[in-house]
């Protein structure tokens, strides 16, 4: 049978992303970002309640990225996705993109020419950031152009980069409705950032998600929530350099502004630079938020939830790897770990996110592990 990956952040979970879930093919594993997302922010809602969404609405298997991979520039959140639903026996993934290209035909070319464009992309001017240094090494190698905000199209090249290495098929599905930070509420499929913008709109929010009653019972937060948090880390870390990817030069940015502004959004507006860009100074926010250092990822895969269908999947690969259900004496990643304990700080409401959490529909997991 088919099996085909997913990588996510549902941030929240809604119909597009349901949508996505209907077009995959046989057995269905998602990746998905724990409690951090990928351009550095909250999930709006915890991991396991999002995992819960994605069981209810087409997914088999939910699997957490690591803290360090979910929170990543494209190429290393999508290599660290690859390698893990790699070890899951995927040979398929679906992803949403704004452009559906031959992903397989550009996935042969960067096979072919890999040195050769990874040389191209080492010798770009220093002032350019790293997207616009990706974007230029696309464009000369397979003449894509690139015009606008098209996330899901970087990410899509990103996957394509890590699949084409482990013979990973890529099944590109085009985004439906509104762009991917369009706040449009008039629209077919709204987008996460819409429901994140009008998650007050309760008729909105049941309009546009499939498991609408589940996301709103649930604790919603969002920077707001943990900027005093991110203030006195700033403030009272005597060298913010020990912190991982904090370099010098953004450590002094960070400090001379941080008393000076009163949100996240505008400390990321003062410390942004055409080099640094406003998602890389969040992903750094989200480092001092958690003290993040740098550490190796974990070798084990932490599972969230399953359906039947994926539980007898995780049958036939357990022999070949390790597998993490539930935490308990022993750890599983020690930093993810930590940054589930500074969300839980966003709101009281919070349940514990770590220390005996079960799996969602996961009442046959001893089965698995033995």
């Amino acid at each position: 049978m088919t099996v085909t990956g997913i990588i996510a952040e549902f941030n929240p979970f809604h119909n597009g992303h349901k949508y996505l879930l209907e077009q995959a093919q046989g057995i269905k594993i998602v990746a998905m970002s724990g409690n951090f997302m990928q351009r550095g922010e909250p999930a709006i809602v915890d991991k396991w309640t999002r995992a819960q969404m994605a069981l209810e609405n087409g997914a088999d298997l939910v699997v957490e990225l690591p803290f360090l991979v979910a929170v990543q520039s494209a190429d290393y959140f999508a290599q660290g996705a690859i390698d893990i639903l790699a070890t899951l026996g995927v040979d398929n993934l679906t992803f949403g993109t704004e452009s559906v290209l031959d992903y397989n035909h550009i996935g042969d070319i960067y096979v072919e020419k890999a040195e050769e464009m990874a040389a191209f992309l080492e010798n770009q001017p220093e002032h350019l950031s790293y997207p616009q240094k990706t974007q230029a090494m696309w464009e000369k190698f397979t003449g894509i152009q690139f015009s606008g905000d098209t996330p899901n199209h970087i990410l899509g090249l990103a996957y394509t980069k890590a699949a084409s290495q482990k013979g990973i098929r890529l099944n590109p599905v085009q985004r439906q409705g509104a762009g991917y930070h369009s706040k449009e509420k008039e629209v077919e499929y709204a987008s996460a950032t819409s429901i994140r913008q009008h998650k007050a709109d309760r008729d909105f929010v049941q309009s546009f998600m499939p498991s609408a009653e589940l996301f709103l019972e649930s604790p919603q937060v969002s920077w707001d929530n943990y900027f005093s948090l991110l203030k006195y880390q700033i403030l009272t870390n005597a060298d913010l350099t020990q912190i991982y990817q904090v370099n010098e030069e953004v450590a002094n940015r960070i400090k001379s502004h941080i008393r000076h502004v009163e949100n996240v959004e505008e400390l990321v507006d003062k410390v942004a630079t055409k080099r640094y860009t406003k998602a890389r100074v969040r992903r750094i926010l989200t480092y001092i938020l958690v003290n993040a250092v740098e550490n190796s990822l974990p070798e084990a895969v932490r599972v969230l939830g399953f359906t039947e269908k994926g539980r007898q999947h995780l049958k036939t690969v357990k022999k070949s790897m390790e597998l993490v259900s539930r935490i308990g004496a022993q750890p599983w990643d020690d930093l993810t770990q930590q940054a589930d304990a500074v969300y839980q700080l966003g709101d009281e409401r919070i349940a514990e996110q770590t220390w005996g959490r079960v799996l969602v529909r996961g009442k046959l997991i001893t089965n698995i592990l033995k």
